[in-house]
């Protein structure tokens, strides 16, 4: 089993910046990869970013490339999000998730095997 603490969620006026982060315990060995997913209300939850614990690579989802920015610590078992220029539409409940992806598949929830709990972000205009 996997354990994620996400932290730094919160509100800020659009134009803004805000970091999460989220933290590994357990099984980490078991996952090679940790992303983040959003989640408005109404709306699906949609990918956000991820990044591979050995070797770094990173994806975003288009709606984010430029403005966010996914970074790890390994020695502490934590991925961040840097959230800059934030937009009213960037709004959500914002999940870590930890899994092992194909890099054909990072977007995709069901690939992801464990979540943590979830953190507000709100971004007024």
């Amino acid at each position: 089993q996997v354990q994620l603490v996400e932290s730094g969620g919160g509100m800020v006026q659009a134009g803004g910046s805000l970091r999460l982060s989220c933290t590994a315990s357990g099984r980490t060995g078991s996952t090679n990869r940790m992303g983040w997913f959003r989640q408005a209300p109404g709306k699906e939850r949609e990918f956000v970013a991820v990044i591979h614990w050995s070797g770094g690579s990173t994806y975003y989802a288009a709606s984010v490339k430029g403005r966010f920015t996914i970074s790890r610590d390994n020695a502490k078992n934590t991925v961040y999000l840097e959230m800059n220029s934030l937009k009213p539409e960037d709004t959500a409940v914002y999940y870590c998730a930890a899994g092992s992806p194909t890099a054909l598949r990072v977007g995709v929830p069901g690939r992801y095997d464990y979540w943590g709990q979830g953190t507000q972000v709100t971004v007024s205009s």
